[in-house]
């Protein structure tokens, strides 16, 4: 069952469970249908890549970002610069954004 996460690309968020615990990034991709995110240097997998000079592509070994379960991460506020939850307010023109459940500082920019 796909949950509506909290977190969108371009956030700054706190891994808070898992191997790469305590770490810090932002989100390159989400995916709302497994409920997973990408986070930069998280979750940092090898992957075993065959050459294709058409494509410019060199084989061997490469490293990079496997998804992680959105439960794992926490949204980092940009004013208070602490982990925070997200809580939902409607402006006074009635559009919807996201604030910081600390100190109420709007995160959609």
């Amino acid at each position: 069952m796909a949950w509506r996460l909290g977190v969108r690309k371009g956030d700054q968020v706190k891994v808070i469970g898992g191997r790469d615990k305590g770490k810090r990034g932002r989100v390159l991709s989400v995916n709302p249908g497994k409920d997973t995110c990408t986070v930069e240097h998280v979750n940092m997998v090898k992957r075993h890549t065959r050459p294709n000079p058409a494509k410019q592509i060199k084989g061997g070994i490469v490293e990079r970002e496997g998804p992680i379960h959105a439960s794992n991460v926490q949204l980092v506020c940009s004013s208070c610069s602490k982990t925070t939850r997200v809580r939902h307010q409607f402006l006074a023109d009635g559009s919807k954004v996201r604030a910081c459940q600390r100190c109420g500082a709007t995160l959609d920019h």
